[in-house]
């Protein structure tokens, strides 16, 4: 496969509904693994690839999905590499993993969720579920996005009041582009910064239950 990642296989044959989590600017594939074990109580099959694009941080190498400036425009080319390296690791983990293309979420954390964002909503009719935390939907990219039937992605946002990082703000016109898309989607600010605190985790774990899990199939 085209990207170093990190796997959290549940027991069983599958296929196994799964989140494809991708981390932030500066971490690894590491990073968001912890998580599986909350999500679903273990049921999720989590695949979490590692950004192809290093890091340098002092000390120990981080990655990232695609160059950030500060204060500055992406570049729409290494964002589309980035993309590009994101749908082939995603189709050529749906060959090598018991996945259940019925049950697939994409999540993403900070950079992460832009990539989650831009994939998610470019290609709805992959996932059953899209969830942004500590995140933004660029306006830039948003405009850029092909015509799609959204209506059927179930999406979460979490951001926290208090995050420095990317300010609370940014997520609410998100959630607002998202509407305009024709999105449903749930948003949540929780009192944390830059994080996923014991609260938000909770929700997220409510919401993978009830929206993708054992979703309510009206007639």
């Amino acid at each position: 496969m085209n990207l170093l990642h990190a796997v959290y296989e549940p027991a069983g044959d599958g296929p196994h509904p799964t989140v494809l989590a991708l981390h932030g600017w500066g971490a690894n594939a590491m990073d968001l693994l912890g998580l599986a074990p909350y999500l679903g109580g273990g049921r999720f099959l989590v695949l979490c690839p590692q950004g192809p694009i290093e890091v340098p941080l002092g000390g120990p190498v981080g990655y990232g999905w695609f160059p950030l400036t500060a204060g500055g425009p992406i570049d729409p080319d290494a964002f589309g590499r980035g993309l590009d390296a994101l749908r082939a690791f995603l189709d050529a983990a749906l060959r090598r993993y018991p996945i259940d293309p019925a049950k697939l979420v994409i999540l993403g954390f900070s950079q992460g969720g832009v990539m989650a964002y831009c994939l998610a909503l470019s290609e709805p009719e992959r996932f059953a579920g899209l969830a942004a935390l500590s995140s933004w939907l660029p306006e830039a990219l948003a405009a850029r996005l092909p015509p799609a039937e959204r209506s059927g992605l179930a999406t979460l946002v979490h951001h926290g009041a208090a995050d420095p990082m990317i300010p609370v703000e940014r997520a609410r016109e998100s959630i607002e582009t998202l509407r305009s898309l024709g999105v449903p989607s749930a948003y949540r600010e929780f009192d944390m910064g830059h994080e996923i605190n014991a609260e938000s985790l909770t929700d997220l774990v409510r919401w993978l239950e009830s929206r993708i899990l054992s979703p309510i199939i009206l007639a």
